[in-house]
């Protein structure tokens, strides 16, 4: 019996051994973290907008539900007419809101509730403008038609990948500039990038109206100056070091 014994325990010691060894040859040596440095570059593109995105709408207050509902109907299917018959393409008309909703009657005078409860029927429209020229003459046209809602006129340009292209480029150069400069001030020497990411950061002038009426009327007849679009490109870059 002790002979048995002190072979499975010789045995089992040989195994601890090997075992003990084969997890130390096959665990990593220990490494140091990479070096490296990390820096961002910017580009910018300044381009004249070439098309434009207006939200314009109807805006009803009835009692009876069905009633705002009808009147809101009739004057946005005035207000879509007189868009395609001013030249718009109908693929350039999305519907993007209609919301009907109930709330109550006050005073405009004393600010109390007269009791009374009223419906508000909303229909907004996306328009996209393709001859900035006529867009003034567009919201004059569209607010004439029972447009009273007009909530923002935005810019952009049709084709900017060439420009963003050029930018983005300008900003990796920006970029390992910056990062050369860094290594210099530091006694190092640049190595490989590592990794690099970008975004594209477009800044849109918008002319921001909203109700109806002569005031609207009169902010819709002066000349809108869409200016120049700011396109702003930023690259983050990460260099190993040597």
């Amino acid at each position: 019996m002790k002979t048995k014994f002190y072979l499975v325990t010789v045995i089992a010691l040989f195994a601890l051994v090997v075992s003990a060894c084969g997890a130390a040859a096959g665990s990593p040596a220990a490494q140091e973290p990479p070096r490296t440095i990390s820096v961002s570059g910017a580009g910018t593109a300044y381009l004249v907008p070439d098309i434009a995105y207006i939200y314009v709408g109807v805006h009803t207050e009835k009692p009876s539900a069905s009633d705002a509902v009808n009147e809101n109907n009739a004057q946005t299917q005035k207000m879509i007419q007189a868009l395609t018959d001013f030249g718009i393409d109908a693929k350039d008309i999305r519907t993007t809101n209609f919301s009907i909703y109930p709330f109550d009657k006050y005073d405009p005078a004393t600010g109390v509730p007269t009791g009374e409860k009223y419906y508000a029927v909303d229909n907004t429209v996306y328009v996209t403008v393709r001859d900035l020229a006529k867009l003034g003459k567009l919201l004059d046209t569209v607010i004439a038609a029972g447009a009273n809602t007009v909530n923002s006129v935005q810019f952009d340009v049709a084709d900017k990948d060439a420009a963003l292209k050029q930018a983005r480029a300008d900003a990796v150069k920006d970029a390992q500039v910056k990062a050369q400069e860094l290594a210099d001030a530091a006694g190092v020497s640049l190595g490989e990038i590592q990794s690099i990411g970008f975004f594209d950061n477009v800044s849109y002038p918008a002319y921001e109206g909203r109700g109806g009426g002569g005031g609207v009327v009169n902010a819709a007849a002066v000349p809108i100056q869409p200016g120049q679009l700011t396109f702003t490109v930023t690259v983050n870059v990460t260099y190993a070091i040597k």
